[in-house]
């Protein structure tokens, strides 16, 4: 008896979605994270399926079969000539003979390569050893690896006598902004990603449902911003997220890291979450030691590959095109 044919994959390449495509994505998305217990995209890629998406922000959807059915999303981010690619397939399509995931990383690449290369990063978060495989089989390798970690709330740590609370205070839209700008680039002066926020970047998720300045934990030190925890409340599944922690390099070396996940974890404490969860590099050995003795412990792990892509001729076809 002859094999069933392998359906065939079709990747639209699109500058933004209409309602009915959103509403698509939205579906899968949250599919794949009943499936996976996680979210499939990171926040900044999860904003370019909005209705008015971040600038140099392209979507790929995948549909499969005469059904045209959306088996997978790739969001495309362009910023300062370097290059992001986040995927999420379908579950049940994950491992069958419609390749999905390959599909999606070579109309990405080709949309790179034909908007004059650069530096590539692709993240892999639910995938297997075979989605591993297409990524490297394309010249990508492993170049660093997040920790998803969590812990029990309230944890017994955030009650600890031996180190007394900090002063907090929420942040104030519209006042706050271009201090707290100050002190995220000098505490993330050498991350890849969030030491480079700007207002726009700030403003924009100030305008998100789920931004409350109550959550916005800012500590002063004699007027001055020392440090911050952001925290961000999640609903599907219920988790209290540690969002954005930072101390400017002036103040550190004064414990106000523990001090401000304590403050963190105590305000999300209050919002009925029963687990906090947050990212951190697999190589941040010092915070690592910290969020293990507050009680984290490793949930999975989110995998970067990278490449440097180098420029083709003109395409033969359009690409990036709105759709409705």
């Amino acid at each position: 008896m002859p094999s069933a044919p392998v359906p065939l994959v079709r990747v639209d390449v699109v500058a933004s979605l209409g309602a009915a495509a959103r509403g698509e994505v939205q579906s899968l998305l949250d599919e794949a994270q009943q499936s996976d217990g996680f979210p499939g995209l990171s926040d900044q890629a999860h904003l370019g399926i909005e209705d008015d998406p971040l600038p140099g922000t392209i979507a790929l959807l995948a549909r499969v079969g005469v059904t045209e059915e959306l088996a997978g999303f790739a969001s495309l981010i362009e910023r300062a000539g370097a290059w992001t690619i986040e995927t999420v397939v379908r579950p049940e399509r994950r491992e069958d003979s419609a390749d999905v995931h390959g599909a999606l990383l070579d109309a990405a690449l080709g949309e790179v390569a034909t908007r004059g290369g650069g530096a590539v990063s692709a993240w892999l978060r639910a995938g297997s050893e075979r989605e591993a495989g297409e990524l490297v089989s394309r010249g990508l390798q492993p170049t660093r690896e997040l920790l998803q970690l969590r812990a029990p709330l309230p944890p017994e740590a955030v009650h600890d006598a031996s180190s007394p609370p900090i002063p907090v205070r929420p942040f104030r839209p519209g006042r706050d902004e271009e201090a707290w700008l100050e002190v995220n680039a000098r505490a993330f002066a050498d991350h890849p990603d969030q030491g480079s926020w700007m207002l726009a970047d700030l403003a924009r998720r100030e305008r998100e449902p789920w931004f409350d300045p109550v959550g916005f934990l800012l500590h002063e030190v004699g007027g001055r911003l020392a440090g911050f925890c952001w925290t961000k409340v999640h609903r599907s599944p219920v988790l209290g997220e540690i969002y954005v922690i930072g101390v400017d390099p002036d103040f550190q070396g004064r414990g106000l890291g523990r001090a401000l996940t304590r403050a963190g974890l105590g305000h999300l404490a209050t919002r009925a979450v029963p687990t906090a969860m947050l990212y951190v590099e697999a190589t941040n050995t010092p915070a690592l030691v910290l969020y293990r003795s507050l009680g984290f412990t490793e949930h999975h792990r989110e995998v970067q590959f990278s490449a440097e892509m180098t420029a083709s001729g003109q395409p033969d076809a359009p690409t990036a095109r709105p759709i409705p």
